[in-house]
């Protein structure tokens, strides 16, 4: 059986622990194929980002347009996009592919550092009611109107609590018209979370790739994303990566 072919557009982390480094590291372990469309390269590690370059539309367009013309996709994740043209560009591209799409809204990062100017964050719209499922972080979800705001796009999101206080961390799968299914556990103390969001949503994608049911590919994409946490192997003076390499899925 083929793997599931992944499509990852997202900006590049030179320090390997989160943006297309962990995509295509957890698509990999996971089993399915894995493609890249770079939005944009950073420089940075585990103690933050010096230098940020954004593509070009054009580029970004044209990787999409090379992965999905030839080998095909089976499913989408959506991460950093670092300019509203970029997010125009990539919108155009999936409304006519007809794939499913996840898609990461990375504005505010775990480390608070400032990730997509407001107009981005307007561009993140059409975004959102393309994607299956859009995956903010707790600023995230708060910058785009908090659950009152999500609820009136009506669009499908998955509320990540790992931001919060406390000793248990909840998210919350949120379908338009159902009730909140609240996932629990408890909090696995470390400092080396870098890329958490980036793997939790390509996990998400590679399990809808391989044709799981939304909730249940949530579901084992959290337990990945915990395993690799307990596995991190302690590089960096900072927010560490996770390890994903020894991770279970």
């Amino acid at each position: 059986m083929s793997p599931p072919r992944i499509l990852t557009i997202a900006g590049s982390d030179s320090s390997g622990g989160a943006g297309i480094q962990a995509d295509i590291k957890t698509i990999t372990v996971l089993g399915g194929y894995a493609m890249s469309a770079i939005t944009a390269i950073t420089a940075q590690n585990t103690l933050g980002v010096t230098m940020v370059e954004v593509l070009s539309p054009a580029m970004v367009g044209a990787q999409i347009d090379a992965c999905l013309s030839d080998i095909g996709a089976d499913a989408v994740k959506i991460g950093m996009l670092g300019s509203p043209a970029i997010a125009a560009a990539v919108a155009d591209r999936l409304e006519r592919a007809n794939l499913p799409v996840v898609f990461d809204p990375v504005m505010i990062a775990t480390s608070g550092a400032a990730l997509a100017d407001d107009a981005t964050v307007a561009a993140f719209e059409r975004l959102m009611q393309l994607a299956v499922l859009t995956t903010p972080n707790v600023a995230e979800l708060a910058a785009l109107g908090g659950h009152e705001g999500m609820a009136a796009r009506g669009v499908a999101y998955l509320a990540k609590g790992g931001d919060s206080e406390g000793e248990r961390v909840e998210d919350a799968l949120c379908l338009p018209g159902q009730p909140a299914h609240v996932m629990a556990g408890t909090r696995i103390h470390t400092r080396h979370t870098h890329g958490t969001g980036c793997t939790l949503s390509s996990a998400i994608a590679t399990y809808l790739g391989k044709g799981l049911p939304l909730p249940e590919a949530v579901d084992r994409a959290r337990l990945f994303v915990r395993s690799a946490l307990r596995a991190a192997p302690g590089f960096g003076a900072g927010s560490g990566p996770l390890g994903h390499g020894e991770a279970r899925g």
